[in-house]
C-alpha cells in the first residue's frame, strides 16, 4: 500500500493537469463535472479521505441529482483514498467496477533519454487537438471541450505530435509540468504507425522537454488492461504507485 500522502499529492497534481470546469466539494469528496467533455476523470466523484464516510446514502443521492442536472451518469473514481465503507455500500448495491487504472512514476534520472529526439512542442492547440481526435477516431464535436481543457491548465504544458510529410498524424502526447513533476497525458499512436517506435519516440521527447525545464520525476496513468503500454512504461523505469477504478450503477453501463 503506498503512503497516502504520496497518493494525495499525485491526485492533486492530476486534478490540476486535467482540470474539470466545475468542481464542488462535499466534505472530502471532489465532485468534478465538465459539460464540454465526456472523460470519466472530468465527470466523476473522487473521495480524498478514507475516514470521510458519514451519511453515505444521502450524499450519494445528492450527488446523483447534481450529475443528472449535467446529463451525466453518476460515477465514482475510487483510489486508496476512498472510504472502505463506501466501497462496501457500492458492492451491496451491485455497482459495477470498471476501467482499473495504474498510476506509475519514475525518477527522471533513471529514464533512458539519451536517444530522445528533440521535438519542440507545438503552439497550435487546435492542430494538436485535431490530431488527437483523428487518432482516437473521435467525434469532431469534442474539439471545443478538449481545447478548453488544454487552455485551462495553469501549469506549463508541452503539446507534442509527429506527422508524415503529407500531414497525417503518427503519434502525440501532452506533458504537464507541475514544479518537479512531469505528467504524461493523451499518449497515442495512430493505428497505421503502431509497433514502429513512434509512441516511445513521442514519450521520450515529451519527457526530455520536461527534464530540461527542471522536472525530476515523471508520472502517468494507464489502463491496467493495456498490457503493451504497461510493459513499455515498465521497461522505461516506471513503477506502479497505486491504482484506481470507476464504479457506477449497472443501468448506467447499459445506456
Amino acid at each position: 500500500m503506498p503512503g497516502l500522502s504520496q497518493v494525495r499529492r499525485l491526485e492533486a497534481v492530476g486534478f490540476r493537469s486535467w482540470p474539470a470546469t466545475n468542481t464542488h466539494y462535499d466534505g472530502a469528496w471532489a465532485i468534478r463535472l465538465t459539460a464540454g467533455h465526456p472523460s470519466k476523470r472530468l465527470n466523476s466523484i473522487t473521495p480524498l479521505d478514507p475516514v470521510d464516510h458519514a451519511d453515505l446514502e444521502n450524499r450519494i443521492e445528492r450527488a446523483g441529482e447534481r450529475f443528472k442536472a449535467f446529463g451525466r451518469p453518476l460515477v465514482f473514481r475510487l483510489s486508496p483514498l476512498a472510504p472502505p465503507d463506501l466501497e462496501n455500500l457500492l458492492d451491496a448495491r451491485g455497482w459495477l467496477r470498471f476501467d482499473e487504472t495504474v498510476v506509475m512514476s519514475a525518477d527522471m534520472r533513471h529514464i533512458p533519454l539519451d536517444d530522445a529526439i528533440d521535438h519542440l512542442p507545438i503552439k497550435d492547440v487546435g492542430r494538436w487537438v485535431d490530431n488527437i481526435i483523428t487518432m482516437n477516431d473521435a467525434k469532431a464535436d469534442l474539439k471545443p471541450g478538449l481545447s478548453e481543457l488544454v487552455g485551462g491548465i495553469e501549469t506549463p504544458v508541452g503539446l507534442f505530435c509527429t506527422e508524415t510529410a503529407a500531414g497525417q498524424p503518427c503519434s502525440a502526447a501532452m506533458c504537464v509540468q507541475d514544479y518537479e513533476l512531469a505528467g504524461l497525458f493523451e499518449v497515442i499512436t495512430h493505428e497505421d504507425f503502431r509497433n514502429q517506435g513512434k509512441g516511445l519516440e513521442i514519450v521520450k521527447a515529451a519527457l526530455m522537454w520536461a527534464k530540461k525545464r527542471g522536472a525530476r520525476r515523471a508520472w502517468l496513468q494507464v489502463v491496467a488492461a493495456n498490457a503493451p503500454a504497461v510493459g513499455l512504461y515498465q521497461a522505461m523505469g516506471f513503477e506502479e504507485v497505486y491504482r484506481y477504478a470507476y464504479r457506477t450503477a449497472p443501468e448506467n453501463r447499459t445506456r
